[in-house]
């Protein structure tokens, strides 16, 4: 079970996912969501915004590289957890 970042994560996600009914889990692909640069963005200042965390350019240039949802959270609590 995901934790409660994890959760509201996936939510923020789904926002702008493409996704045909099908579970969002930690192990979903991103790729496999349909989303894009432009959704990629809005999904960045949301977590931004909801975290009070600054993700510089040059970290949304390696969160491309980023596999699956689950990289994502990681990513995200790895920023979460320098601020604090």
């Amino acid at each position: 079970m995901a934790d409660q970042l994890s959760q509201e994560i996936i939510e923020k996600i789904k926002a702008h996912a493409d996704m045909d009914g099908g579970e969002l889990t930690p192990e979903t692909e991103l790729t496999a969501l349909g989303i894009h640069s432009l959704e990629l963005t809005e999904i960045i200042f949301d977590i931004e915004e909801a975290y009070g965390i600054e993700i510089e350019m040059n970290t949304v240039e390696a969160w491309s590289n980023l596999k699956n949802v689950g990289d994502m959270v990681a990513a995200v609590r790895d920023l979460i957890s320098a601020k604090a």
